[in-house]
Parts: C-alpha cells; sequence; structure tokens
C-alpha cells in the first residue's frame, strides 16, 4: 500500500480526531433553562427523552403553555391543536415542586417548537402525540413582563428520573444554562488543533533530517 503523501498526513490526522470527536457524542437528555432575560422571563428545551420504564397513561388535549411552580408544573411550545394531541406518560421520581408561585400562562404567541412539559405533583410527563422514544425535541415559551420573583420560582436545578438509563430523565435549571459537556468535546477539538499546528511545524525539520 503506498504511503501517503507527508503534505496530506496532518489534514488526515485531524479528519479521523474531528470525525471521532462527533461520532461518540451520546444524544443529551432533555433539559429546560429558565433565565431572566431583560423584562421577560424565557424558557429554552432541548434534548431526548428515553420513555422506557413510564406507564402510557393516555392522550389528552387542551393542553396551554404555563407554568405552575407549586405543582411542579412546565410546560413549552405552543399548545397543540386538535383531540389527543399530546401524550401523558407517568410515573417518575423527583422534587414536588420549584418555588411556591401559583399559575402563570406564557405569552402564547413568543412559544415555539414542540409541546412538553412535566407536572410533578401528579408525576405526569407530557409530549407530543406519538412521540418515538429517544427522538431530539426543541421547544421555547416566554413570559413577558415577568421576573422569577413575580412567577414564584426558586432558583436551582431540578431532576425527575424514571430509570438509571441515557436520557432517563428530565432536567430544569433556573437561573443558569447548565453544564452541556463540561466542554469536553471543545477540549478536545482544541488539543486536536494544537496538535495539528505542532505537526505542521514539526514536519519540515523531519524533511530536512538524513537516514
Amino acid at each position: 500500500m503506498k504511503a501517503l503523501p507527508k503534505k496530506l498526513l496532518p489534514l488526515t490526522v485531524f479528519a479521523i480526531v474531528v470525525t471521532s470527536l462527533f461520532s461518540v457524542q451520546p444524544a443529551q437528555a432533555y433539559k429546560v433553562t429558565l433565565r431572566e432575560v431583560g423584562t421577560n422571563v424565557v424558557a429554552h428545551g432541548s434534548g431526548a427523552i428515553n420513555l422506557t420504564g413510564l406507564f402510557f397513561f393516555g392522550s389528552g388535549s387542551f393542553f396551554i403553555t404555563t407554568l405552575v411552580p407549586s405543582l411542579g408544573r412546565i410546560s413549552t411550545g405552543p399548545p397543540p391543536p386538535g383531540l389527543g394531541s399530546v401524550d401523558v406518560y407517568r410515573v417518575f421520581s423527583g422534587p414536588a415542586n420549584f418555588g411556591s408561585g401559583g399559575q402563570h400562562n406564557a405569552t402564547e404567541s413568543l412559544s415555539s417548537g414542540n409541546f412538553v412539559g412535566i407536572q410533578a405533583s401528579v408525576d405526569e410527563l407530557f409530549v407530543p402525540h406519538g412521540y418515538i422514544s429517544n427522538s431530539a425535541l426543541s421547544s421555547s415559551a416566554t413570559w413577558a413582563g415577568a421576573t422569577f420573583a413575580s412567577l414564584g420560582v426558586t432558583p436551582g436545578t431540578f431532576v425527575w428520573t424514571w430509570g438509571t438509563g441515557a436520557n432517563q430523565n428530565f432536567t430544569l435549571i433556573i437561573g443558569g444554562v447548565g453544564a452541556p459537556d463540561g466542554g469536553s468535546t471543545v477540549s478536545l477539538l482544541s488539543f486536536a488543533l494544537l496538535g495539528l499546528v505542532a505537526l505542521g511545524h514539526k514536519l519540515p525539520l523531519l524533511r530536512g533530517r538524513k537516514s
């Protein structure tokens, strides 16, 4: 087999490293971050949900995008139309609430994405009708003219689980952005880039040596 030209070696190594980094990244579990942005409170949710271990309770309709901290309820995304448009699953474990506030409906026109939610007081998880386990979800909601204090939420991280496998949890982070992956992907990619640069500087020296 013919050896690769020395000029192509650094690029080949870099390509292999980058491909390996992104091919081994596991799907992230579903997480919602709730933050004060200007004069609003904004929620962003993304990730996947593994339904294994949950009991299918049924399909429902007439859901609204709302926040009820005292009941441990939060939903994001626009309310889906039609009968049976939301699937409800039970049962999980975790905190019964994430504050003392009552019901506050989101500004409907500012919601987007999939309708996803949880109500900890009755152990109910809401996903789009027909949701396939471990599929990617993304949603957002905005409470215009609100603050954490007016909504009655308690800053912190709240996690509900129903197993020990991947994506068998629902996380709510109030007042922060969470820890996506500890920076491991970025760090490894930085090391790959540094290695590429170092190898590029070293090759001329290697070519200049006599065997």
